[in-house]
């Protein structure tokens, strides 16, 4: 396997036979895995200023791998200035082998790369095991470039388990590396 795909060892070699101890799963169907990784950038500023939206999805699409979707407004909403149907975001849902690269690139490229990064929060699942957690800025993925980014932007960041509550998601991406605080 190449060196992309370390993430993925890891939870086949170490994280699946962990949550198997822990948990007491009799079934290897049981043992919770990251079906999807999501990301989404949503663009207040796209109402004012439409090519926003296409510097955004360039960005994502440079951090993902993968082609974004342009997300648009399902209503409209006059204090806005928004009318139905204007794009205001973006997003890409990742899985698979480009899952597993993002995941690796995250928690060994880019966290590090956070100023004052103290861990993320344990409690940002949803109670059916899915997490999502929010980056402030899109500089801190490598592939971008500080003198092509007009504007900073933040994203959303859904990891979606399999696991059924979330203490089961939190063991699994603990023994998978992610930096949860105390």
């Amino acid at each position: 396997m190449s060196e992309s795909h370390y993430l993925l060892q890891t939870y086949n070699s170490k994280v699946v036979p962990l949550l198997q101890e822990k948990f007491k799963y009799k079934n290897k169907h049981q043992i919770p895995v990251i079906n999807k990784v999501t990301l989404n950038i949503g663009l207040g500023e796209a109402v004012q200023n439409p090519k926003a939206v296409e510097a955004a999805s360039k960005q994502l699409a440079l951090i993902s791998g993968q082609k974004p979707v342009v997300t648009k407004a399902k209503r409209s909403i006059a204090g806005f200035k928004l009318r139905e149907g204007m794009p205001i975001g973006c997003m890409v849902t990742l899985r698979n082998v480009q899952m597993w690269t993002f995941l690796d690139k995250l928690l060994h490229i880019a966290m590090p790369r956070i100023r004052d990064f103290r861990g993320i929060s344990p409690k940002a699942f949803d109670g059916a095991g899915n997490y999502t957690m929010g980056i402030k800025e899109q500089l801190i993925f490598p592939e971008i470039e500080i003198d092509d980014v007009d504007n900073i932007r933040g994203m959303n960041i859904s990891i979606v388990t399999s696991a059924l509550t979330d203490e089961e998601g939190l063991a699994m991406m603990q023994d998978l590396g992610f930096p949860f605080r105390k």
